[in-house]
């Protein structure tokens, strides 16, 4: 006897395949009715035999699109509509979509091949995709995901194209950017005043130019990418001197996983990351040594080809290996409009090479890394964006604006976190114009009226992101320290927010309670009820406040005046330069000096003791520098970094440093000896905290902890212990998770006012002890 069952699948299942798929499993099974996507996901009607709708509903959920992600499925009875036969309806859209967007996805393997068949009808074409791969988030302009809300609705299939869109049969069965030569979209090369027209010839010329050395803008997915031949010293030192890129490492592209297996060391964890979907920008060791690519690193950012157009180019003859980095200038967002990039990239490329499709918004490369702990996010941008991160328990709309640095925003809907891609630091004007269209862009996309939602925002007064955040007409605005969010990114990840941990926040900085700079910040508590700092690193003070973070000298001044004597002696010793002596005086007369707990700045101090006496190209440059000189000694002695239950006492740790410096040992054995100290330090009072409290699981976030030889000591000392060690995966843990961090806690307020246990202290006390502020 026939029924009739209603079922909704909810995730990311628009974009990826998941209507025909569902098409196929219905001709299979003998099922009538209909499927069609909504604004929540992939709605369906489906008529049959109990026994066929069983085993149908069995295999959707047991073998999915392998682009798809089910978050859930609801199945419900419902009438019989007397269907003969299945289709796929239009999409329809009735009230505020909640469909998690799609990522961008890699060129996928059958693509490939017709890509490099002489007999398919797409050889050589660079716009290549179907349902398994190619564009989305970056082309998508509307939800539900239909071609006419994309950037291809300019382009009207062909014949052969059509009929490929409406076979069920067909792998581009439904596939929205799907073209042909004919049809589609195509390349041209701009250099000189001099246009070459057509996808091989401006492809070919693109080639020879890179093999000669010069430096040519090439349009992606989300963007344009600056390229040339990284074995060329010369040319890729002019790329360099053109971007005021100072001393910040280059990405690669490697032309297959046997050039990038050359160029860097791949654990098994770290090549299925390259090789992923996702296709991201892995760092690993270096291999070879290219000092102008990553100047005074030990680590290489390679990823693989990801579009039709990459394996082109080294199909035609491209050299092995590429420096692929982001088109602007230092510090600026990455170009993606062409007439942008025509103008703004003047003086930095010597050709163009434009592709027609139109980019809806601007995602960079992501950048991940295979560390101690398991794999970790470090910029969410392509292949990642904007697929959600957490769910909490929360109905009300919640955006997040992150923190000034290295800025992404992360909006709450329907209790579903989406995370956006890395927007850059908001200093920069061309990044903050990136983080307002931003936050516009999926407040629409979402259809979230902002007088119906919360927005969180970092407790710093001066951070453009939060008088941003002030400014809109929102319904609720929360404020939200700094490092609390550092924790809570951890906790909304791992779908606990009522757990009770220890949370070690370390970066370089962030607005205080007390209104000083901190960054070496020890909470206990959850989400749910709040962190309370249970500890911090010793005050020290910054001559020149925020000055303090891009001169490492000065860091380095403000903490020796914790060891009366020794910054004189350093600095006569060492002969340091006149800016040590500078700063000094700034804090023998309390000019300009701010207190801080900055852990950040305390591995800056180091680096400047140790030889790193310049000014730095890019933030975190010192204490990178400190982690790769330390990689190179064995640990022999651990200096001491005391916990007396309150404090982490640095001027042991900086008194031995400054002893063994002075005492001619070597720098890099100084450096191990230290990191082994900081590791043991944050080891010893964990576990005094956990004891105390009754706690059996930390989080470790913030910049610092990047550091990956810190984070295999830590490793170490944790294994096999009483204390569990959480770290985030897909929310960074730099200044990019604080978005993720501030939603959380905004969620947990809301939560905890909608449903106080009875006894409990007003909302007011609770969110001051949480962080947060009305």
């Amino acid at each position: 006897m026939k029924t009739a069952w209603r079922i909704r699948v909810h995730g990311v299942v628009q974009g990826v395949g998941f209507r025909p798929f569902i098409f196929r499993l219905a001709q299979k099974w003998g099922i009538s009715g209909w499927v069609q996507n909504g604004e929540g996901g992939v709605e369906m009607h489906v008529e049959g035999n109990p026994e066929d709708l069983a085993a149908f509903l069995h295999e959707m959920k047991a073998r999915p699109p392998a682009a798809s992600h089910v978050a859930a499925v609801h199945v419900q009875e419902d009438p019989l509509e007397g269907h003969t036969a299945f289709r796929i309806r239009e999409s329809r859209r009735d009230g505020r979509p909640t469909v998690h967007i799609p990522a961008d996805l890699a060129v996928c393997t059958a693509c490939l091949a017709e890509l490099f068949d002489p007999g398919d009808r797409r050889h050589l074409y660079p716009y290549i995709n179907c349902t398994e791969c190619g564009p989305r988030y970056t082309v998508i302009e509307g939800l539900p995901y239909d071609r006419p809300r994309t950037t291809m609705k300019a382009w009207a299939m062909c014949p052969d194209c059509a009929g490929e869109y409406g076979d069920p049969a067909d792998r581009r069965f439904h596939a929205q950017p799907i073209a042909c030569p004919h049809c589609g979209p195509h390349y041209s090369l701009w250099r000189e005043g001099e246009v070459v027209r057509g996808d091989e010839a401006a492809l070919r010329q693109v080639v020879h130019l890179l093999r000669r050395g010069a430096i040519v803008a090439v349009k992606g997915l989300g963007g344009y990418h600056l390229a040339c031949d990284a074995e060329n010293a010369r040319a890729v030192r002019a790329l360099r001197e053109r971007k005021r890129r100072g001393a910040k490492p280059f990405a690669l592209m490697a032309k297959d996983l046997n050039a990038a297996r050359e160029l860097v060391a791949l654990s098994p964890e770290a090549e299925a990351l390259l090789t992923s979907a996702m296709r991201p920008i892995v760092l690993a060791p270096a291999k070879r040594r290219l000092p102008e690519v990553a100047p005074d690193n030990g680590d290489l950012g390679v990823m693989l080809p990801y579009t039709p157009l990459h394996h082109l180019l080294f199909y035609f003859g491209a050299p092995p290996v590429l420096v692929m980095t982001s088109a602007n200038r230092s510090s600026e967002p990455i170009v993606y409009q062409d007439d942008e990039a025509l103008e703004r990239l003047r003086g930095i490329a010597d050709a163009w090479l434009i592709g027609e499709r139109p980019i809806a918004r601007r995602v960079d490369d992501s950048v991940v890394r295979a560390g101690p702990f398991g794999p970790a996010v470090l910029r969410r941008g392509r292949g990642y964006a904007p697929l959600p991160v957490a769910r909490f328990p929360c109905d009300q709309p919640i955006l997040a604006v992150g923190a000034d640095l290295k800025n992404t925003v992360t909006l709450v809907v329907d209790g579903q976190a989406i995370m956006s891609q890395h927007l850059g630091d908001l200093d920069q004007y061309e990044a903050y114009t990136a983080f307002e269209q931003t936050v516009h862009d999926l407040l629409a996309m979402y259809d979230v009226p902002l007088e119906e939602t919360v927005v969180a925002y970092d407790l710093h007064p001066d951070f453009r992101s939060s008088g941003f955040a002030l400014a809109l007409a929102a319904c609720d605005h929360v404020g939200v320290q700094h490092h609390r969010a550092h924790v809570a990114a951890v906790l909304a990840e791992k779908n606990a927010l009522d757990r009770r941990v220890v949370g070690v926040a370390f970066d370089g900085t962030g607005f205080g309670d007390d209104g000083a700079i901190w960054g070496g910040e020890l909470f206990v508590g959850s989400a749910a009820e709040g962190l309370v700092r249970a500890g911090h690193l010793r005050y020290a003070v910054l001559p020149g406040g925020d000055a303090a973070s891009r001169v490492p000298l000065q860091a380095l001044a403000g903490f020796l005046s914790e060891l009366p004597e020794r910054g004189p002696e350093v600095g006569a010793r060492l002969q340091l330069p006149q800016r040590f002596f500078t700063a000094l005086k700034l804090v023998e007369k309390q000019i300009q000096t701010f207190p801080t707990t900055s852990v950040g700045r305390l591995f800056d101090a180091v680096a400047a003791l140790l030889g790193f006496t310049g000014a730095i190209s890019f933030e975190g440059q010192a204490a990178i520098w400190l982690e790769h000189l330390a990689r190179r000694a064995p640990l022999e002695t651990v200096y001491p970094f005391p916990w007396d239950g309150r404090e982490l006492d640095f001027r042991p740790l900086l008194e031995a440093v400054v002893e063994d410096r002075l005492g001619g040992r070597d720098v890099a054995s100084i450096a191990r000896s230290f990191h082994r100290g900081v590791a043991e330090g944050i080891h010893r009072c964990v576990l005094t905290l956990g004891k105390e409290f009754g706690v059996d699981a930390v989080v470790l976030s913030g910049g610092v902890f990047q550091n990956t030889l810190l984070l295999a000591d830590l490793r170490e000392l944790f294994a096999g212990g009483p204390v569990e060690v959480w770290l985030g995966r897909e929310a960074p843990p730099n200044d990019g998770g604080i978005s993720l961090g501030q939603a959380a806690l905004a969620a947990a307020e809301r939560i905890r006012r909608a449903t106080p246990p009875p006894g409990a202290p007003d909302s007011k006390k609770v969110s001051d002890k949480g962080g947060l502020q009305k």
